[in-house]
């Protein structure tokens, strides 16, 4: 169905005390300053300031460019001699159905034209119903679809053009203020990524972070104040509530010397960094902006073969796997005698590598997650094309085993590595095994990494192989 509207907009009225008060309406105009606290979980606060003129008593304030995403229950207005009585997020927006659906039981006029000279003809209409269609009262008939066009009086109060904040507010004195709206949105989001580059000696990595932020609230924010929350924010599930801890801005944590465009600070539990300048972020927009960089670090990297079904200690399996691949990390310590140190908030490390005809090559990536100073990070790369193992059970017997669901066994393993590069490699080998166990023999030395998990490293020849032999003795409960 085909039809034009045409409408004539009238200012909203209130009323108060008897007394009519327009509405005042403040959009992204009057924005005098607009600033965002981003989390990493589909989160953020708003704290937009705008210049309101208004008279002495009460009357509706209507914010048009806000979130279209807002968390309505946690907005805050805060201004001189203001106060706040009542508030209502208005999202009924203006369109041709939400209109005619507002007009049941109203009268519209209905504009035909016919003959030649296309004249025009206008006839009292009411609109009985918009189910299924539009159904038309025209003078003495009833009229289903719409030849021609409706013109509507006015558009209802309560129909909005776009997501609209309406305050009732009391002002105690009259002129004009800055007033803050706080409030928490979903629909602005950001990550972290990573790109680092190993060096030749794959002893050494070049990192770059990124802040990768995502816009998708409905509204752009522009020459905004930005910050970033890492860490993981509780919140209530279905409430919400908004934090009073990142109402106040914080200190900035620049430190003397040269200016980064990201600073950073703890607050609370998490770390707050701070874009140095001014951003803007459009609606349906992802941008990024730097985040840290560091030089030199130091990594190193690290074969390992883990067990990936260690059911086989407690059964005869005889041969386990053949040709089996082993990982290929990249460890390094975030810490500043490793030229890094800067507090990493989780995101993806996508790792790439110089060829022998010095073009950068794709080599890796993998998640991390939120890495304090200090502590290790592991970035899985792929497995190794030249080293693989073979894994073989080579004994296996029942000591003990009784009603209760007891449990003994001994068995012995041969883990072959075979390395085919043209320089000799150390690979770690990580076997997890239930129950309590003990290691009875082994051809290598082993280390107890925890309750469930015993390493060995082994070294492998170039163009070679090695067999890792180990006997253990485990005790179900």
């Amino acid at each position: 169905m085909n039809y034009c509207l045409y409408v004539l907009c009238i200012l909203p009225v209130v009323l108060f005390g008897g007394s009519v008060s327009a509405e005042v309406t403040t959009n992204t105009e009057n924005q005098q300053s607009v600033s965002l606290t981003v989390y990493s979980s589909d989160l953020a606060l708003i704290r937009d300031v705008r210049s309101l003129t208004l008279p002495v008593g009460e009357q509706s304030v209507a914010f048009k460019g806000i979130s279209s995403k807002i968390q309505p229950e946690t907005a805050l207005l805060t201004g001189a001699d203001l106060r706040v009585l009542e508030q209502n997020y208005e999202f009924d927006l203006l369109s041709p159905e939400a209109l005619l659906e507002k007009y049941v039981g109203r009268k519209v006029t209905l504009v035909r034209t016919s003959g030649k000279d296309a004249q025009e003809q206008r006839l009292q209409a009411r609109v009985l119903s918009t189910s299924g269609g539009v159904v038309l009262q025209v003078e003495d008939h009833i009229e289903t679809g719409i030849d021609g066009r409706l013109i509507f009086p006015d558009v209802p109060e309560n129909l909005r053009d776009k997501p609209t904040l309406t305050m009732e507010v009391a002002s105690n004195a009259a002129g004009k203020r800055d007033v803050q709206l706080t409030y928490l949105s979903s629909g602005i989001s950001w990550r972290a990524d990573y790109v680092a580059e190993l060096n030749t000696t794959e002893d050494s990595i070049d990192l770059k972070g990124w802040v990768t932020l995502t816009n998708s609230s409905g509204t752009d924010y522009r020459n905004a104040r930005l910050q970033l929350i890492a860490g993981e924010v509780h919140r209530v599930q279905p409430e919400r509530e908004l934090m009073a801890m990142t109402m106040a801005d914080g200190a900035s944590g620049r430190q003397a010397g040269r200016r980064e465009a990201v600073s950073r600070e703890s607050l609370f539990e998490y770390h707050l960094y701070s874009v140095e300048r001014p951003t803007t972020l459009l609606d349906k927009q992802s941008k990024q902006i730097a985040l840290l960089q560091e030089k030199n670090g130091k990594c190193q990297k690290k074969l390992l073969l883990s067990s990936r079904n260690p059911g086989y200690y407690w059964s005869k399996v005889g041969d386990i796997s053949k040709g089996e691949g082993v990982d290929v990390l990249l460890i390094m310590k975030n810490d500043k005698r490793s030229n890094l140190g800067a507090p990493k908030p989780a995101g993806t490390v996508r790792v790439y590598k110089k060829d022998g005809s010095g073009l950068l090559q794709f080599v890796g990536e993998d998640r991390i997650d939120h890495t304090p100073e200090n502590e290790w990070i592991k970035v899985k790369m792929g497995e190794s094309f030249d080293v693989t193992a073979d894994r073989i059970q080579t004994d296996f017997r029942i000591i003990e085993s009784n009603k209760r669901g007891e449990r003994i066994t001994e068995s012995e393993y041969a883990i072959t590595l075979k390395n085919a590069k043209d320089e000799n490699v150390v690979v770690t080998v990580e076997e997890y095994v239930p129950g309590d166990w003990q290691i009875l023999d082994e051809s290598h030395p082993h280390t107890k990494m925890s309750a469930t998990t015993v390493s060995w490293n082994v070294e492998v020849n170039a163009k070679d192989s090695s067999t890792l032999k180990y006997g253990v003795r485990t005790r179900s409960q």
